[in-house]
């Protein structure tokens, strides 16, 4: 594209946080000409990518403008005053439409904000608007929703991960400079990877979940994703603290994050994972050649790395499944009772096979988290931080997803939900498409300090960051979605299509066939993931969740 294409917007799409907050500090730039040109910026180019549900002009022309009175009068609140932002459409918002990107909440206006969207509006920031995501944060790329799936910025066929799908493209479109998604099993960490933004999971209970959509209580993050480690750490600061509406929320100090942001490494221990991406979950020679010139880039910056060794990355999938997929069925198992058909496909073929999963499954899989959490502590006390892949390869066709790859596949993600601590993904190259390849940095818990500190410091050691895509309005494009995959034909026995059958009767669920043969295909994986759970257990070994008493009833 040639650099002038939307030339007045192209410079403010790709400005970043902290440069246009010491530009609208000095009052050299205004909150309103920023907002403004991103407006535009996003009507101009946003038909083409899809990742926004709904844009909120006026009102955030509104917020700008209220945030230029204030700095002008002399009241300059901190970096993310006057800074546009866009949710994730799973974070309430007080009279704007929050629908989960589903059919089942197409009219749900909330009369309350999300506490981390009410934290950026006392920091002075500026709501743009809501953006697509998976349905409810699971499940997709889904071609059977109310609105169409978000596409990669970096080439519209492919896919921009999931299931922060919009925060992912609409940050690399340079639609906004920072965006909220949710991490479940890897929901921010897959779209900063295959998108090439940073994207961090802090640490449970560092930001709080109230007033987002629950997909999973025991490993929902919300999290900041920007372009750059140290926008990510400005965003970080304003969203994260304890917040009593949620009671998960910790309740240790915020330290300043962007202090941390020192720019040397030398004597930090790193420990690479390398049996999670070459044999646990094996990625492409791209993604090989890529950490491995990432390491050494590392290692010049005066880093130690030896390799260190997890569990195999299957173990934390049986546990994260279990346990999820079961939360999620019962958040919304009234509306699957009664409104099964508004529900995408793939949400459908994740959460309806939940069904076969039992009260005894659940309860060892969480005793069995607690294990894993006893044995990743010695490893925080021998490295300060963990590096392995982020995703397996660069961004996939959008239509390359079956939702049957769930129950099959184990991710490079999805261990650190389960051990909870931060985990940040960020751009480490391009294929030879020219699509993003990631790396993942992972911290001991409440230590996002040093993540961002590694990250910051990789990234100003390349120059990664000053390749964007190129988009323009004028290029042609096309609207047309893939069609909806049948469900994998299920070559299952008669005693597995009994069992499922029982378990869909149990749960009130009255199936179409079509909807039946999502849970038969899946059946097998299921059972398969909760027998390996089954092992010799001490009877003194507790659940991860065992009940406690918060601060204020002691």
């Amino acid at each position: 594209m040639p650099e002038n294409v939307i030339s007045p917007t192209t410079e403010l799409g790709f400005m970043t946080i902290a440069e246009a907050a010491r530009r609208i500090e000095k009052k050299e730039l205004s909150p309103v000409e920023l907002t403004t040109g991103l407006i535009r910026r996003a009507e101009a180019l946003d038909p083409q990518i899809n990742a926004y549900l709904l844009l909120t002009g006026e009102r955030a022309l509104d917020q700008a403008r209220a945030a230029e009175r204030e700095i002008t009068a002399g009241r300059y609140r901190g970096p993310m005053q006057g800074i546009p932002f866009a949710l994730k459409d799973i974070y309430a918002t007080a009279g704007i439409r929050t629908t989960g990107h589903s059919r089942t909440c197409i009219d749900t206006v909330p009369d309350f904000d999300a506490t981390t969207v009410a934290k950026l509006y006392e920091a002075g920031a500026v709501l743009t608007g809501k953006l697509a995501t998976h349905e409810f944060a699971h499940g997709g790329p889904s071609f059977d929703l109310p609105w169409p799936p978000a596409r990669n910025p970096w080439n519209r066929d492919h896919f921009t991960g999931g299931s922060s799908s919009g925060s992912g493209a609409a940050i690399a479109a340079g639609f906004v400079p920072a965006a909220l998604g949710s991490d479940t099993g890897g929901s921010i960490r897959g779209p900063a990877a295959l998108c090439g933004v940073v994207g961090l999971k802090p640490t449970y209970g560092v930001v709080s979940r109230y007033g987002v959509y629950a997909n999973s209580f025991s490993f929902d993050h919300a999290g900041p994703m920007t372009w750059t480690v140290e926008d990510c750490a400005i965003v970080l600061q304003a969203i994260a603290g304890h917040d009593p509406s949620d009671p998960a929320s910790s309740v240790k100090p915020v330290p300043n994050y962007r202090a941390a942001l020192t720019g040397g490494l030398r004597g930090l221990r790193i420990g690479i994972l390398r049996h999670m991406h070459e044999d646990d979950c094996p990625v492409t020679a791209e993604v090989m050649a890529a950490l491995d010139a990432a390491f050494e880039v590392l290692r010049s910056l005066g880093a130690e790395l030896r390799e260190v060794r997890l569990r195999p990355a299957q173990d934390y999938w049986d546990v994260k499944v279990t346990i999820a997929e079961s939360e999620l069925l019962a958040v919304h198992e009234r509306a699957l009772r009664t409104r099964t058909g508004d529900f995408g496909e793939d949400f459908l073929g994740r959460v309806l096979p939940a069904a076969l999963i039992g009260a005894r499954d659940y309860v060892q899989a969480q005793r069995e988290r607690r294990r894993i959490l006893a044995e990743t502590k010695p490893v925080f006390q021998e490295f300060d931080v963990l590096i392995t892949a982020t995703a397996g390869g660069p961004a996939p066709l959008l239509d390359a997803w079956r939702t049957i790859q769930f129950w099959q596949r184990a991710s490079l993600t999805t261990p650190f939900n389960v051990t909870g601590g931060p985990a940040l993904a960020q751009c480490i190259g391009f294929s030879k498409s020219g699509l993003p390849l990631s790396m993942q940095v992972v911290g001991r818990p409440f230590d996002e300090a040093t993540v961002l500190r590694v990250a910051h410091a990789y990234e100003q050691a390349t120059q990664w960051r000053s390749r964007r895509p190129q988009l323009d309005p004028a290029a042609p494009f096309s609207t047309k979605l893939p069609p909806v995959p049948d469900p994998e034909k299920a070559d299952v026995n008669g005693a597995i299509r009994d069992r499922a059958a029982a378990a869909c009767r149990a749960a009130g669920f009255r199936l179409t066939d079509r909807q039946f043969a999502m849970v038969c295909s899946a059946a097998p994986y299921v059972e398969a993931m909760v027998d390996r759970l089954y092992r010799e257990r001490d009877w003194l070994e507790e659940p991860a969740n065992i009940f406690q008493f918060g601060r204020e009833a002691l």
